[in-house]
């Protein structure tokens, strides 16, 4: 089995902090692309982490998949993917910013997807 790797770039708008996706192909002896039997939500890594750090989830088929980030008063602090996307196995880096921009403090932050019946929430400590 084989494995490739595609990043896109990483961008900055007027109203938003950038990110990037990675998306990951697993690929079989005959060279097709394997996708995932379920749906995942990873541990981030790495973890604790500063200035950012990477999370990885996994789609079996395209779905509308939605990722934000929580304190842990349950307040929002931003929203890293909110749109459909291709079955893969997928990564998004989150570099500790809120919804405008702004540096968030240290401490412990949940992070959660939600794509239709599947929802998962995971830790992660942001070090100062």
């Amino acid at each position: 089995m084989s494995s490739h790797r595609f990043d896109t770039p990483p961008f900055v708008t007027t109203d938003h902090m950038g990110f990037r996706v990675v998306i990951r192909a697993q690929l079989d002896a005959k060279n097709e692309i394997l996708l995932p039997k379920t749906f995942a939500l990873h541990q981030n890594y790495p973890n604790p982490f500063n200035p950012v750090t990477t999370l990885r989830y996994d789609l079996p088929e395209k779905s509308l998949v939605n990722i934000t980030i929580y304190d842990l008063l349950g307040r929002q602090v931003t929203t890293l993917i909110n749109q459909t996307q291709d079955a893969g196995y997928k990564s998004v880096i989150w570099d500790a910013t809120n919804d405008y921009g702004k540096p968030v403090s240290a401490g412990i932050y949940l992070y959660q997807i939600h794509t239709g019946q599947y929802i998962s929430t995971k830790k992660m400590v942001l070090l100062k």
